[in-house]
Order: C-alpha cells, then sequence, then structure tokens
C-alpha cells in the first residue's frame, strides 16, 4: 500500500511544498469553488499552467484572480464547462491544444432532490460520473500525449451503495438523494480503476480518493453545517480537504500508480463491510475490475444517446 509523510492535517500547501510543476498544464474542473480553488492554487504555486473548467465562468475569473494575486503565476485560465450538458462537455475537448498533465474530476453535488437530466438520467450520476466520464474519454489524446495522471474526487459515501446497474436512473426504486450520491461516488472510483486498466499503456494513471468533511458550497442541499453527523475533530478546512487531491496529482510516490484509492493523503484498505473508522476504507464493489468494465461500457453507450442539460 502507497504511504506517504502526510495525514489528516495536511495541507494543499504542504503537500505540494519542493514540487516542480514548470512546463504542466493542469485542468481542474469545479476550479472555482470549495477544494477545487485550494487544488487549483497548490498547482499554481508549483509552476503549473492551471485551467478551471468551471459552470460559473464570472466566479471562475474572480478566483482566477485570487490564485495569481496569492501565487504569482499569472499562467491560471478559466474555460466554461457543464458537466450536464454534451455540447459544452465537446466544446471543451475540441478546443483543447497540447497535452494535458494533470486532470482533477472534482466537481460535483451531492444529496439533491430528485432531479433529472432531459435524457431522463440521475442528476449526480449524470454530473458526478457521466459528465467527468465524456469529458475525459474526450480529452483521451492529450493526456495520453506525455502520460497524464487523473485524479478523481470521490467518497466515503460510496459505501452507501453500489453501482445499482439494473436501474441506475431510479425508475424502479424510490429515489433517496444519499442512495444516488453513494451509487455516483462508487461509480467514480470504479472509473479510475478502468482508466488505469485501458489507458496504461499510454501512461496514463487515475486514482480516487475521500477529501474529508469539509464545510462548502457541496452542502447547499443539506444546511451550511453538513449532516451534522460528522464529529467536529473530524472536519477539515477546504486547505486541508485539498491535500489529497494534489498529493495524488504532484507525488514521486504515485508516478505510474492507479486503480486505487486514498484517504488522508495515504491509500486505505479494501474492505467487506462498514469499518469502525470514519471515512477509511474502500468498499470491494468499487475496486472490483469486473464493475469497473461493465460501467465503462454502459458509460459509453449512455455518452453516446447524448448528455444534455438538465431540466
Amino acid at each position: 500500500m502507497i504511504k506517504t509523510s502526510f495525514g489528516f492535517s495536511t495541507t494543499a500547501a504542504e503537500a505540494v511544498s519542493g514540487i516542480d510543476l514548470a512546463g504542466r498544464r493542469a485542468v481542474v474542473t469545479g476550479g472555482a469553488s470549495g477544494i477545487g480553488v485550494e487544488t487549483a492554487r497548490a498547482l499554481a504555486s508549483a509552476g503549473a499552467e492551471v485551467t478551471l473548467a468551471v459552470r460559473d465562468t464570472g466566479a471562475g475569473a474572480q478566483t482566477a484572480k485570487d490564485i495569481t494575486a496569492t501565487t504569482g503565476n499569472e499562467a491560471v485560465h478559466v474555460v466554461p464547462l457543464d458537466l450536464t450538458d454534451l455540447a459544452s462537455i465537446n466544446a471543451f475537448t475540441d478546443a483543447w491544444d497540447g497535452p494535458i498533465h494533470i486532470l482533477v474530476n472534482n466537481a460535483g453535488v451531492m444529496a439533491s432532490p430528485a432531479t433529472f437530466t432531459s435524457p431522463g438520467w440521475e442528476l449526480q450520476f449524470a454530473t458526478n460520473h457521466l459528465g467527468h466520464f465524456a469529458l475525459t474519454t474526450g480529452l483521451h489524446s492529450a493526456l495520453a500525449a506525455e502520460g497524464a495522471r487523473i485524479v478523481v474526487v470521490s467518497s466515503s459515501g460510496h459505501m452507501l451503495s453500489p453501482v445499482i446497474f439494473d436501474d441506475l436512473n431510479f425508475a424502479f426504486r424510490r429515489y433517496d438523494p444519499w442512495l444516488a450520491y453513494g451509487q455516483s461516488k462508487t461509480a467514480n472510483v470504479l472509473f479510475a480503476v478502468e482508466a488505469t486498466r485501458r489507458w496504461e499503456s499510454d501512461g496514463i494513471t487515475a486514482n480516487a480518493l475521500m477529501p474529508g468533511a469539509i464545510f462548502t458550497n457541496l452542502q447547499r442541499h443539506i444546511g451550511s453545517e453538513g449532516s451534522g453527523q460528522i464529529p467536529p475533530e473530524l472536519m477539515k478546512t477546504p486547505q486541508q480537504g485539498a491535500a489529497t487531491t494534489v498529493v495524488l496529482a504532484t507525488s514521486p510516490l504515485l508516478e505510474g500508480i492507479g486503480g486505487k484509492y486514498f484517504v488522508d493523503c495515504n491509500e486505505t484498505p479494501v474492505v467487506d463491510k462498514r469499518p469502525d473508522v470514519p471515512m477509511q476504507g474502500v468498499a470491494r464493489y468499487a475496486v472490483d475490475a469486473a464493475n469497473a468494465e461493465r460501467l465503462w461500457n454502459v458509460s459509453e453507450e449512455m455518452c453516446r444517446s447524448g448528455l444534455r442539460s438538465f431540466v
């Protein structure tokens, strides 16, 4: 298992200390809020050219200005991206020129009310997984150009549900926002497993992570103080929440390593039942190779049918 010198309290700035990313290009989805901001700031501070792929370009422009002011790096760009809209995703991938060295699939929604995209896809699965799937596969050539690292922000919420292949969109099950969230976060881990298997020969690796419990805009559907079930001592700041992402994106220890799941900057064990230690472990179904391959094939078919803005 991959173990680093970092842990629960590590900040993104500490995680990237001593790393030189000059000449590297990074894309961070959802880079205008929450831990995405601190992820982008850390990468920029190490010299990377950073693109914030965001829905709200106004907020993105303010974030880019702030990152430049705090890091001195003027190579921080903002490009519109709506992960629920295939046209927006295609516009992003078609316009991209040159290699990508780091892709951080960070954007997401959590515990949203029952909402469905125009093809009838459940919003959390569409945003958290399918949109990122379409984006990443569309950027494959750029990622393969110099052997990129893909970092996928998942959650311990994946333990709430495996991917239910026979009812992805709650056509039969009663909609539950937390089951839907759990399914989408399991899909995030499975994507990292299969992307690494399929693209390892291209030098591409993908890893998934749990950032921790952090008060950000992600909690907008459940209140500003979150679920209320996380003890205060287990809460992280956004700077701490971005640390594991930054480790996976930059640490030499992860060179050539993919298909794994990390918590608090370290690989965490595969478990067959919910662990006693909060937020640790990764469910076996979330790293199962057969599940990962099946999800990839299903996702390809769904994306071919057209991902459009939700109504």
